[in-house]
């Protein structure tokens, strides 16, 4: 039996090796924004490139609608996460019991095909949506959400419809991200005397306690929709070889916000946090450096136009119309900042992204299409 079309233009998505090129085994947006570029050119619908990097570029359709002053975007990132520990082929996209497996044929291509295929059901359709719709294959979301916020640099829209892995579930709250270094300095010495020396090792030992201890208050905080705000020590570097006292020493830190946080404050939380070390561990010796990611997070009102909407349709085809919160980052966020009233939804469940064994449900696919399509046909 053939594949539907929306099947297969996922599978003409992960064929294409868009591996954020942040990792290892990253490779340029171009080639995916081509793909994507040539679908739409053969549907006679507009497009064009916005340069986020060089070779890098988010791709932006177009529909008129009959209201010029008002838009809607639609927003996939074309970028996935590595491949690296996966034990099925990534990019030879194979169907078995219902399931389309590859890498990012859940995060998020299988969004990103769905948007591409209700938009162009429009467009032969011959049908004018009530506004200007965009549907944008964006780069970059996996590592710094560049393309994002490029997209949002001075746009005007009225609504944004972000495809993440929700399960068919409409979101509404997500967590933000903040990501910084933290440097601990000491003084190298030979490790047969080791007390000529101050061991940046041993200090970072004292802060990522205080951080662990940190987290755990943390948690008395909670969110109805998202959970509380963690902490993760996700790496850590330090010392040059086994037989020196290290004098560097230095972790990355991944601090999760829920609504209502800030970035800039909760940063100024944890060089608090880090004052007050120093002064129970003189030798202490550390510094916090510039976040490398500031995303905020995600709270849209459930009576807010784009969610309510989202519930009729859900409600039409018989899935839950509830709205939900979901703990990890998105695009959606900068929608967000940028006054955009945004909302998650998509085919899949989080838990198959980034894994080993990465898939979708390809009747999940099916009915984001026309979930899609009657957001567009229906959002005035």
């Amino acid at each position: 039996m053939c594949a539907s079309p929306v099947i297969q233009t996922l599978s003409g998505l992960v064929r294409i090796n868009s591996v954020n090129p942040a990792f290892q085994d990253g490779n340029p947006e171009s080639e995916i924004v081509a793909f994507v570029e040539q679908f739409f050119e053969q549907q006679g619908i507009e497009t064009r490139r916005q340069a986020v990097w060089p070779d890098r570029p988010n791709l932006i359709a177009r529909l008129p609608g009959r209201q010029a002053s008002r838009r809607v975007v639609f927003e996939a990132h074309c970028d996935t996460a590595s491949i690296t520990g996966m034990t099925i082929p990534p990019f030879e996209p194979s169907i078995s019991g219902g399931l389309l497996y590859g890498r990012g044929s859940c995060d998020t291509k299988a969004g990103l095909a769905g948007m591409m295929e209700a938009l162009a059901s429009l467009k032969k359709e011959g049908i004018v949506p009530p506004c200007e719709i965009w549907v944008v294959a964006a780069a970059d979301e996996e590592y710094s959400f560049q393309g994002a916020t490029e997209l949002c640099r001075g746009l005007s829209a009225t609504a944004a419809v972000v495809s993440e892995p929700t399960d068919l579930r409409l979101v509404i709250a997500s967590k933000g991200c903040l990501r910084w270094s933290i440097v601990s300095k000491g003084k190298a010495a030979h490790s047969s005397k080791p007390h000529l020396g101050i061991n940046a090792i041993s200090n970072m030992t004292h802060i990522i306690q205080a951080l662990e201890q940190d987290a755990e208050r943390l948690m008395q905080r909670q969110h109805p929709l998202v959970g509380g705000p963690t902490c993760n020590v996700g790496l850590i570097r330090g010392g040059v070889q086994v037989n020196f006292v290290p004098d560097s020493c230095v972790i990355e830190v991944d601090r999760r916000l829920i609504p209502g946080e800030k970035p800039s404050e909760v940063f100024a939380h944890y060089q608090a946090v880090l004052d007050d070390l120093k002064k129970i561990h003189p030798t202490l010796e550390c510094v916090m450096e510039p976040p490398r990611l500031e995303a905020m997070p995600l709270e849209t009102a459930a009576t807010a136009a784009p969610a309510v909407l989202a519930s009729q349709i859900l409600t039409g085809m018989k899935l839950n119309p509830e709205p939900a919160g979901v703990p990890y980052g998105s695009d959606a966020s900068v929608f967000s900042r940028a006054s955009i009233p945004a909302i998650l939804f998509g085919p899949g469940s989080i838990d198959q992204a980034h894994g080993a064994v990465e898939y979708v449900d390809c009747s999940q696919v099916e009915q984001s299409v026309e979930f899609y399509r009657q957001f567009m046909l229906n959002f005035e």
